[in-house]
C-alpha cells in the first residue's frame, strides 16, 4: 500500500482525480448552502456548511502535501468549475421556494387572468401607466417547480408578452395548484431526497 501511495501513478492520476471529486462535492454543497442561506434556512444551511468545509480541508491538505505536483492545481481548479455547474443543476432539480411573476399587458387582461385562475394559480391585477399608455399588471406568487407550467399559460396566446420573474424569500398562504410549501417543508423535502438517493445506491 505504501508503495502504491508513493508511486507516480498515484501522484499524477489517482490523487488529482480524488481532488477533482472532492472539489466537485464541496463546491456543489457550497452552492446549495448559499441558496438555503438566502432563503433563511436554519437547518439545511449549517449542515451543508459543515460537510462543505470538511471536504475542502481534506482536498486542500492533499495539495499542500504535494506542492511540487502541478496536476493537483489543475485538478483543484477543474473540480471547482464542475462543482459550480453541478450546484446549479442540483438547485434546478430541487426547484425549492417561491417566485414572484409580474406580467405587463396592454390589451384586456380578462382572458389571461381567467386562464391563470383556471389553472389553479392565484393572481392579482392592478392598473398602471407605461411609456406607451395604460397597462394592466398581473402579480402571481408561484412555486418554483410550477414556473414552466405558468409560463406556458402566459406564452400560449402571446409569445411576446412582457413579464419578469423574481425570487421570493418567503411566502405565506396564497393560491397554488398543489399543497402549499414553506422553508421548513422544503428542508424536509431536501433531506428526504438526499436520504432517498443514498438508499437507492445501497
Amino acid at each position: 500500500m505504501q508503495e502504491f501511495l508513493a508511486s507516480d501513478f498515484f501522484s499524477w492520476v489517482v490523487l488529482p482525480f480524488l481532488i477533482v471529486i472532492a472539489r466537485m462535492v464541496d463546491v456543489t454543497l457550497g452552492t446549495l448552502r448559499i441558496i438555503f442561506v438566502s432563503r433563511g434556512s436554519r437547518l439545511i444551511a449549517p449542515i451543508l456548511g459543515f460537510f462543505e468545509v470538511l471536504v475542502w480541508i481534506v482536498a486542500i491538505s492533499q495539495i499542500m502535501q504535494n506542492l511540487k505536483n502541478p496536476m493537483t492545481y489543475f485538478a483543484y481548479a477543474f473540480g471547482f468549475a464542475v462543482g459550480n455547474y453541478l450546484g446549479i443543476i442540483a438547485e434546478d432539480k430541487l426547484a425549492l421556494g417561491f417566485l414572484v411573476v409580474r406580467i405587463f399587458i396592454i390589451k384586456s387582461d380578462v382572458d389571461l387572468k381567467k386562464k391563470i385562475i383556471d389553472a389553479g394559480f392565484g393572481v392579482t391585477s392592478i392598473q398602471g401607466k407605461g411609456a406607451t399608455g395604460e397597462v394592466t399588471i398581473l402579480f402571481s406568487v408561484i412555486k418554483r417547480k410550477n414556473l414552466d407550467a405558468f409560463l406556458e399559460i402566459i406564452n400560449r396566446d402571446d409569445p411576446k408578452v412582457f413579464y419578469s420573474v423574481e425570487t421570493a424569500r418567503q411566502a405565506h398562504l396564497g393560491i397554488h395548484p398543489s399543497v402549499g410549501s414553506d422553508v421548513s417543508k422544503d428542508e424536509g423535502l431536501f433531506l428526504r431526497k438526499i436520504v432517498g438517493g443514498f438508499r437507492k445506491r445501497k
